[in-house]
């Protein structure tokens, strides 16, 4: 159990991370969370070699790198809703029509649009960070004992994975990469498509070994 313990906290350090790098424009301290952690740091290699990281002081960093950088990515030129991938108009449902939007609403996980930069439930930040509550979740059922529990927030990351973020994030995450102008954001699509399918394939082998049944 103490290695599973050891993994559910990691899964929740990464998709705390990767929703906070998708939701709303970097500051200090976010940055210091990242360069404050050498195993963290390493997940960045080619922001961590960016040379204009020496040469430049943060606060231009921030306001004239990393904040364009977002702004490009996730307000203008590209789109990170599941919605506008999976609909056949390109639309963003952004009312309670949303399938998302039902599914949080029955595991009791209240989105608050205002307090990031999004319009819609279905943005990949907001879905990152619904993987990121059913992690918080699944520790608290570790440390419960509770193997029924386990196994039942275990399958639905799995089915939300494979349903939702597999299904379309990783289209948004290329471009992300080949669109994004600084190492970044580079560096954070390449780890959140890599970290993903690694989780996906993580949870099918802790239902099996679990014995978690169908």
């Amino acid at each position: 159990m103490d290695s599973m313990k050891e993994d559910i906290n990691s899964r929740i350090t990464m998709y705390g991370l990767v929703s906070r790098l998708m939701l709303i424009e970097v500051d200090s301290k976010f940055l210091d969370i990242i360069e404050g952690d050498k195993a963290i740091l390493e997940l960045f290699p080619n922001y961590k070699s960016w040379e204009k990281r020496e040469s430049v002081d943060r606060a231009t960093l921030i306001n004239e790198h990393y904040n364009v950088d977002f702004a490009n990515l996730f307000l203008m030129h590209l789109v990170p809703y599941e919605s506008f991938y999976t609909r056949d108009d390109q639309m963003i449902e952004s009312g309670g029509d949303n399938p998302v939007v039902e599914l949080y609403n029955a595991l009791d996980f209240r989105v608050d649009l205002s307090g990031a930069r999004v319009v819609s439930a279905d943005h990949i930040g907001i879905e990152l960070e619904f993987m990121y509550m059913l992690c918080v979740a699944q520790s608290k059922a570790l440390e419960a004992n509770d193997l029924e529990g386990l196994c039942e927030l275990l399958k639905v990351q799995q089915g939300f994975l494979k349903d939702h973020l597999l299904e379309w994030s990783p289209m948004f995450l290329i471009n992300m990469k080949r669109e994004s102008r600084t190492p970044l954001y580079h560096d954070g699509a390449e780890m959140t498509l890599e970290f993903m399918l690694s989780d996906f394939e993580y949870i099918a082998e802790q239902l099996a070994s679990l014995d978690c049944g169908e």
